[in-house]
């Protein structure tokens, strides 16, 4: 049987073109690198311009499409072209025609590697139109594919650049194993974050956390690998790295959103030297109040058997029991909140004291509103304390505030209007 060599194949296409037999020997090489470049190219049009247009025809050209996929596979054609006509360009030196089979080789690695990463990324696009994607991204572990996958074609590359077998630098990455780990450190810890965060659902795409160590606050655009991005209110992009969500604490607000309440708690400081009982007038006039009237009512009628009892027995009316006034607007308060249709009463709703500061005496108001919108929670819980906040005269009562430039100026000026008063005769 007939052995085909360069020399053979090179005689062959001499037959075949007999007019390149009359040039030098350097016009033949560069005619045949001429025409292989011009083949190589026809190649690469027919494929790009006519067959992926025909294919994509019944393609989707939506964003889950598979056009880039076939784009990159479409630049092997012209690839193994130049690696099998490479020899039969006449007088090319064997260490020429090696050099060029074996980058055209490599690209033809590169070529399926990035092909690849396209039908990777593809698959992440697919799965985040699933419903659960949100609690449980893949993207971490595409990324991890992908890394895999460029380091796995970056060492077969340089294998078929060298002209050697991929297991001769496998080897070798024994003793580099130590480095690798050092290199890929924050990989690693972002991995076994990643998967920690998966598992336990901890943090979703669209959940609002706040981390204040790193300065995020905001709603979650992205989980990586590596990173997760966090838009904070102010519009700014906060970067935290995976692994700090496991070895640090933050807050995530997704239990609030699915609640589908958000909690109100704020203090009332009342100023201590108001409170007193009320007299039976001040009962009676606060009975005008259709939120009161059945309270008062049933303390009332509490209030007189007790302190009938007393009588009957003889005691002092010290040992009475009456109604003061900051119990009375703790009750107001407490219909109030019942009767308003933004609070979700079947959350907890409590009105309560605190202990006692030198800024007054705090009452809390401790309730939820029936939506989580943030600007409509600030609206409800403003127009609640406006309301509570313009109706305390009423109880006698009145918030305590620490004196300001005008309160020291009205007190020296009514000090030296006495100052000035004439002296009685």
């Amino acid at each position: 049987m007939r052995q085909f060599t360069t020399e053979s194949l090179s005689l062959d296409l001499a037959d075949a073109l007999p007019f390149l037999g009359h040039l030098p020997p350097w016009a033949e090489t560069l005619l045949g690198l001429l025409l292989l470049a011009a083949v190589a190219w026809l190649a690469n049009f027919i494929v790009k311009h006519i067959v992926l247009r025909i294919v994509t025809r019944w393609l989707p050209h939506d964003d889950l499409t598979p056009l880039p996929v076939a784009a990159r596979l479409a630049n092997i054609v012209p690839a193994l072209i130049i690696s099998s006509g490479i020899v039969l360009v006449p007088n090319l030196p064997g260490a020429i025609v090696t050099l060029v089979s074996n980058v055209v080789a490599a690209s033809i690695i590169l070529f399926v590697a990035m092909a690849l990463g396209k039908a990777l990324s593809l698959g992440n696009d697919i799965y985040n139109h699933r419903p659960d994607a949100a609690s449980r991204p893949i993207k971490g572990y595409i990324q991890l594919l992908k890394i895999a996958l460029y380091a796995g074609a970056a060492i077969l590359i340089v294998a078929a650049l060298m002209d050697q077998s991929p297991f001769l630098l496998l080897s070798g990455l024994g003793a580099m194993a130590a480095v690798l780990l050092l290199v890929f450190k924050d990989t690693i810890l972002s991995l076994v974050a990643s998967v920690q965060l998966t598992s336990n659902d901890m943090i979703r795409v669209g959940d609002w956390i706040e981390m204040p160590a790193l300065g995020a606050d905001g709603d979650v655009i992205d989980i990586a690998l590596h990173t997760v991005k966090v838009q904070n209110w102010d519009k700014t992009i906060s970067t935290i790295p995976t692994h700090r969500l496991i070895s640090e604490s933050f807050r995530n607000w997704r239990g609030m959103s699915e609640a589908g309440g958000r909690r109100i708690k704020r203090s009332l400081f009342i100023d201590q030297n108001g409170i007193r009982f009320l007299s039976s007038g001040e009962k009676q006039k606060l009975r005008r109040f259709q939120l009161l009237d059945a309270y008062l009512g049933r303390k009332q009628e509490e209030l007189g058997e007790w302190n009938a009892a007393l009588e009957k027995a003889g005691r002092d009316p010290v040992n009475e029991r009456n109604v003061t006034n900051i119990g009375t607007f703790r009750a107001y308060v407490v219909e109030y909140l019942r009767a308003n249709a933004h609070i979700a009463q079947g959350m907890t709703l409590m009105v309560r004291q605190l202990d006692p500061t030198p800024q007054g005496l705090p009452l809390e108001i401790y309730c939820f509103t029936n939506t989580t919108a943030w600007g409509d929670y600030e609206g409800i819980q403003s127009d609640i304390f406006d309301h509570l906040l313009a109706i305390l005269p009423e109880f006698g009562l009145r918030v305590f505030q620490q004196p300001s430039g005008l309160d020291l100026q009205r007190g020296l000026a009514a000090r030296s209007s006495v100052d000035r008063r004439p002296a009685s005769a």
